[in-house]
């Protein structure tokens, strides 16, 4: 018997697990369930397309899940007659961290026990749950198409157990020893059912449970009279505890929400009802059903690269694939569910997937069915405000890569705005505008509260006009840009636009240009390398100094933003700073003599007006030097 040690986090996970403070622990036999339900999902598909695997199988073999248990010994079985597992299965998939939302869930931890258990809710972490009720658990699993079977063993703390053992036919058997204080719950025949009723009704293959039962002689009415005694005996019985039936191909007038937000649970490993459910049943060139959710809360794992997909694919209730990214856009990537065709053929490959052209269609027409659904919920501001929150940056994404369908997509985004309380519409931020107006103004950063105070917003408040605050630049400032228009209105960021006119002639701005000419040059001189320009502007009326990008170093800025997202390191293009003539420092300045103050001033001015973007100054001692510099004369 060879002993292995945990990965690391598998130990950290499992620690939670056996020491869970989470109430709802009975989701220990839905995860399992689900479990086997995914491992015979797997054969069936490889019986119906791989020769070998059909020969190796009984002529009568069908997918089933059988649960038992024993109230002396305090302990609970399920059994699946699935692909199982062989000894390299055994390790990656229980021995180390392999899916992403696992994943997520460790990096999620915080090391508060309490806080901690809370999450097992959001995620469901598969067979890793069975720690939270069980002292010790055997797992033995026979792969299909192979011959030997293997046996892992472990208590739940620092390793684990392999061996080969012995089995007959495929499959995985896991015998699970309750926790003295959990065994009087769940070995218990009607609590079994009741959770199996609760999670698993439609999971596709049938559940028996298997238990002993005492069963009391009928007597005939002359026993009865003749004062015979009715004899009792326990009697095996071997009862089947689910529908078994794909809950998709139900009619959606047969189904209550009660039953759709069971079947989310047991496929998505939820705790929580889902936000939306959308049931569609298609006819005509194309036949094919899909069940969709969208999740109240996002999966924790929605924005790492190697993201698990929700949306299982079947053809004729046969399951193919439940890793396949294509099946919609990755900006729907938080959508669960099924899409089960009667067209495709069983024996599709991942390369057909990606050019087949009746998933093609199904992919585009469901795409419109989630879109549509979404916009129904957008008429509700209290529902669609908690689909915001979580969603509204993936909407952004959706925006940027699906251009059939851009003008929806933008319809239903949210912006926080400079006039606006809470969020706004790009609808209602046109609706709003002047009627002179023909563009949508919007600045870009990271922190709402700097953005609201920008220096640069000054010239838009003073003419009324409504700016977008776009505080998560990370993706902001790589795709509003590219967005460039919407309903025929251009985007346009105030850190690289031309301000809102004032009115001033040619005539005064030359005057004003030639009157700082100077000291924009001492400045420019004075910077160097720090900016690639210095001008005086009209866009200020209360701060002496701003920074601005020009349109073609707002486009390499976009660029080098897409370059950091991949993890390449890109120096900082220089700002071109701008100067308010009308401001006491700026006109002080222009008449003064002292260099060493025009130069404090000129880097002064620089800095300031790069914290208030929110931008890092390169120097912070030598600008509180300055800044001492300064005062110190001032006084």
């Amino acid at each position: 018997m060879a002993k292995h040690q945990f990965q690391t986090e598998v130990g950290q996970l499992l620690h939670l697990m056996t020491h869970s403070l989470y109430s709802n622990k009975e989701i220990f036999i839905r995860e399992l369930v689900s479990n086997a339900s995914d491992a015979i999902d797997k054969l069936n598909y490889l019986k119906l397309t791989d020769d070998t695997i059909k020969a190796s199988l009984p002529e009568d073999w069908k997918g089933q899940i059988d649960i038992s248990f024993d109230e002396a010994d305090k302990s609970l079985t399920i059994c699946d007659n699935g692909i199982g597992m062989n000894e390299a299965d055994l390790i990656a998939s229980i021995g180390t961290i392999a899916k992403s939302g696992t994943k997520s869930f460790i990096e999620a931890m915080t090391g508060d026990d309490k806080k901690d258990s809370n999450l097992i809710g959001q995620f469901g972490v598969g067979f890793y749950s069975v720690y939270m009720v069980a002292s010790h658990v055997d797992v033995i699993s026979k792969k299909a198409g192979e011959e030997v079977a293997y046996k892992w063993s472990s208590d739940g703390t620092g390793e684990f157990d392999l061996s080969p053992c012995t089995k007959e036919s495929s499959g995985t058997v896991i015998y699970i020893k309750l926790k003295d204080e959990e065994a009087e719950e769940f070995a218990t025949k009607e609590r079994i059912k009741t959770i199996v009723g609760k999670y698993s009704n439609h999971i596709a293959y049938p559940i028996f449970l298997s238990y002993k039962e005492e069963v009391t002689e009928e007597l005939s009415e002359d026993d009865k009279k003749s004062g015979k005694e009715a004899k009792k005996s326990i009697e095996d019985r071997n009862e089947k505890i689910n529908e078994a039936t794909a809950l998709w191909m139900q009619p959606k007038g047969k189904l209550k929400a009660d039953e759709y937000n069971d079947f989310y649970k047991s496929i998505s490993h939820d705790s929580q009802d889902p936000m939306c459910t959308i049931h569609t049943k298609a006819e005509g060139v194309n036949e094919y059903t899909t069940l969709f959710y969208i999740p109240a809360t996002a999966p924790m794992d929605m924005y790492r690269a190697d993201y698990q997909p929700g949306v299982k694919l079947y053809v004729k209730r046969v399951f193919i694939t439940d890793s396949e990214k294509e099946l919609l856009p990755t900006y729907l990537r938080f959508v669960r569910g099924i899409i089960d065709s009667e067209d495709l053929p069983l024996n599709v490959s991942r390369e057909i997937l990606q050019e087949n052209r009746v998933l093609a269609n199904i992919k585009q027409a469901s795409v419109k069915k989630i879109l549509n659904e979404i916009k129904k919920l957008s008429k509700d501001e209290e529902k669609y405000s908690k689909f915001i929150e979580q969603y509204n940056r993936a909407l952004k994404e959706g925006a940027y890569q699906d251009f059939t369908n851009k003008e929806m997509i933008l319809d239903l985004l949210r912006y926080k705005s400079t006039k606006a309380e809470g969020l706004t519409s790009l609808a209602k931020y046109k609706e709003a505008a002047d009627s002179e107006q023909k563009a949508i103004y919007y600045i870009v950063g990271e922190n709402e509260k700097v953005l609201k105070n920008s220096p640069l917003l000054e010239a838009y408040k003073k003419n009324d006009i409504e700016v977008l605050i776009l505080d998560d630049k990370e993706i902001d400032e790589i795709i509003t840009p590219a967005l460039q228009t919407y309903q025929e209105w251009e985007f346009k960021d105030i850190t690289s636009c031309e301000a809102p006119k004032v009115e001033q002639s040619e005539e005064e701005k030359k005057e004003v240009e030639t009157k700082f000419e100077d000291i924009t040059k001492k400045i420019k001189d004075i910077l160097g390398e720090s900016v690639t320009d210095v001008r005086v502007t009209t866009r200020l009326s209360e701060s002496p100094s701003c920074v601005v990008k020009d349109t073609g170093d707002a486009q390499m800025a976009q660029m080098m933003q897409m370059m950091r997202a991949m993890g390449q390191e890109m120096p900082e293009t220089a700002p071109i700073l701008e100067i308010n003539p009308d401001h006491v420092i700026v006109t002080k300045l222009n008449g003064s003599s002292d260099e060493d103050l025009i130069s404090d001033v000129a880097w002064v001015l620089l800095d300031q007006a790069k914290l208030s973007e929110g931008m890092e100054i390169t120097d912070a001692v030598s600008f509180a030097q300055r800044l001492n510099r300064i005062t110190a004369k001032a006084l």
